[in-house]
């Protein structure tokens, strides 16, 4: 499975919504994720530009995505951003691929 890092911020309902009820949302996030077949890595509450990080895993990005535009269309979060993520060693492998593709591209113009 892909591992996903989500970043999101409340918007202004979801903070009204989390004072008026606070409340842990992480079974809520794990109900959600399991749906489409995906697991709960960590779940962060942040200060500064993000409010949350997500890690999750997830068989493609596609189920990744599909749960931040779910819980994007309940208004409750903002500006939410999902990037895949690799361990140090398989992005090694990535980058010794793109070591053999250099050269192989012409750039616009040329």
């Amino acid at each position: 499975m892909a591992l996903f890092i989500t970043y999101a911020s409340y918007s202004q309902s979801g903070i009204k919504g989390l004072l008026e009820k606070p409340e842990d949302r992480t079974a809520v996030i794990q109900n959600l994720l399991s749906k489409v077949g995906a697991r709960l890595v960590a779940l962060y509450m942040t200060t500064g530009r993000n409010d949350i990080v997500l890690v999750t895993e997830a068989d493609d990005g596609a189920d990744a995505v599909a749960v931040g535009m779910a819980v994007s269309a309940s208004g409750s979060l903002s500006d939410i951003e999902t990037v895949r993520a690799w361990s140090a060693a398989d992005f090694a492998g990535i980058a010794e691929k793109a070591g053999t593709l250099t050269g192989a591209y012409t750039p616009p113009g040329n």
